[in-house]
Order: C-alpha cells, then structure tokens, then sequence
C-alpha cells in the first residue's frame, strides 16, 4: 500500500475492524516514512451472476425476480417466508461455489422445482406448469402422475423394514 501523502510503499498497521456490516475490513495504517496515518478499505471483489435466459439473452440474476415466482407458485401453501428464503440461500449457495459465471434460466428453475418438490407438491406444480409451459392438460397430468408414483414410492420405503442378515456365527452349529 503506497502512502497517499509520499508515496511510501511500506506502512504498518495500527488498526483494523470489519465495516459495512461485514462486507468490508477498514484498516488504519501509518507510514514508516513520514508518520502520517491514512485508513484503506478492503472488499470483496464479487462476481457478477448471469442468467442466460431460454431465447439466448443474457440478463444479470435477480434474486428478488427468482423471489416473487417462488411465493407466487407458493401463495395459500405451508411454505413459510423462511422456507423460500432458505431455499434461495441454499441455490444462491451452490450457484456461489461454482466456478461459473453464468447459469441457465433452465438449470435455476430445475434447482428450484427440486427443493420445491420436497416442501409442497401444489406449490412444485404450480411452478412447474409456468416454468415448463405447460401447453396441456395431459402435460398437467404426466407430471402429478410422475409426482404421485413418486410419493408413492417414497411411502413405500418409508414402512418397509430392513431385515438383518444372519451372521455366519449364529447360522453355524
């Protein structure tokens, strides 16, 4: 860091502390030359999210957008305000550690209709039947059919029983 009054370019640090709740380290610093103090921020540098749209456009990502479709598809369900707001943390989360810089509009609804799928079926239609474009009603029923086989295999599961295997000893006399 060069010193803004004699452009030093070693300086100690006298203090620092987090700013701009949290999004920024504010750094006092002294020059070892001339004494003087400035103060410096640090940021982190963020890389922009873009949606390429289905048509081929390119638009930055609007988390407020993606917000309104999930409590439109989510409106009278048990889904609370929270459980989308989690949701959305845990795409944007993914879509953070990943290495691109551009994600598909196609890839972000799958991601949604995956966590919604798990929290409320109605709501998963709801926004399957706009997000796919459904033209139909046999679309609107193969896919509550798919989601009914679904359900129904998860209950399946979910009271079938494991039985243990005997064990070698226990089968010898």
């Amino acid at each position: 860091m060069r010193c803004p009054f004699c452009h030093h370019s070693e300086d100690r640090v006298v203090d620092s502390r987090s700013s701009r709740e949290g999004r920024a380290v504010r750094r006092r610093r002294e020059c070892i030359r001339c004494g003087r103090r400035f103060t410096t921020y640090e940021y982190i540098e963020e890389r922009p999210l873009q949606v390429r749209k289905r048509d081929g456009e390119v638009e930055p990502y609007d988390r407020r957008k993606l917000l309104r479709s999930v409590q439109l598809a989510c409106v009278k369900r048990p889904v609370s305000a929270v459980d989308i707001d989690a949701m959305l943390e845990e795409i944007e989360r993914i879509l953070d550690h990943s290495d691109e810089a551009e994600v598909g509009s196609g890839k972000l609804g799958e991601m949604v209709m995956d966590r919604l799928k798990t929290r409320d079926h109605i709501a998963y239609v709801r926004f399957a039947s706009v997000y796919r474009n459904f033209q139909d009603l046999t679309e609107f029923y193969d896919e509550i059919k798919d989601l009914d086989a679904r359900r129904a295999e998860m209950e399946i599961r979910r009271y079938q029983r494991e039985l243990p295997l005997p064990s070698l000893e226990d089968s010898l006399p």
